[in-house]
């Protein structure tokens, strides 16, 4: 299996991916330069790392959703390819227009870290499937715009549709229908603000995040 991690100026979880895929899946896995216009062949799963990319100037992910390699990435992920977003890396999905919605400032603007227990709404996406008859797990955030915004027929969509994949038992961030993570309508990008590269053993406090990364990498 093989696996790329898009590296942006300001990224500061994109070894914390590397490391929790490689040792969660046995994945072999490409550290991306922004700046590359080209992905390497026969990759199943991508990632957007957490951090900071471009220092969030303009809005989080705004910059990083035009650099020269998401060309690529949207080429891939209307191929089909699995593609997670997490933290920044969902903000800069939504920037790209590959997910629906927008991250904004947590409702009592101020930076929120911790671990948080998740509801799967849908068990039945690539991503989630691996949690079987689990409907709960834990993982850790760390934002100060975790806020997911959808304008009201955005949200009766995604939910209709099933595209809401986890949910906050307790909204940290104020995010509509405390809604955690989202996919695509095709069902193989996957956005969400919890960091599964945070938990992915149990040293860590919670291993769940490496079932995200198992489930993804089964599918493929």
């Amino acid at each position: 299996m093989k696996a790329a991690v898009i590296v942006f100026p300001g990224s500061n979880c994109d070894r914390d991916c590397k490391v929790a895929i490689e040792r969660s899946t046995g994945a072999t896995v490409d550290m991306i330069w922004h700046g590359e216009t080209s992905l390497p062949a026969g990759l199943d799963l991508i990632v957007l790392p957490g951090g900071f990319s471009f220092g969030d100037y303009l809005r989080c992910g705004a910059m990083a959703a035009r650099s020269p390699v998401m060309v690529e990435v949207k080429a891939a992920a209307e191929r089909g390819v699995a593609t997670v977003g997490i933290c920044n890396g969902f903000q800069i999905l939504c920037e790209a227009g590959l997910l629906p919605g927008a991250l904004l400032r947590n409702t009592h603007l101020k930076y929120v870290c911790k671990a948080v227990d998740l509801e799967i709404v849908n068990a039945r996406t690539r991503f989630s499937a691996g949690y079987g008859e689990r409907r709960q797990v834990t993982m850790t955030i760390g934002n100060g715009e975790g806020n997911f915004f959808a304008d009201p027929e955005t949200l009766s969509r995604i939910e209709g549709e099933g595209q809401v994949v986890f949910r906050y038992l307790d909204n940290p961030n104020g995010s509509t229908a405390a809604i955690a993570g989202i996919i695509n309508a095709k069902g193989n990008i996957l956005g969400l603000m919890p960091h599964p590269d945070r938990a992915f053993e149990a040293e860590l406090g919670s291993a769940d995040g490496a079932i995200l990364f198992q489930s993804a990498l089964a599918s493929a």
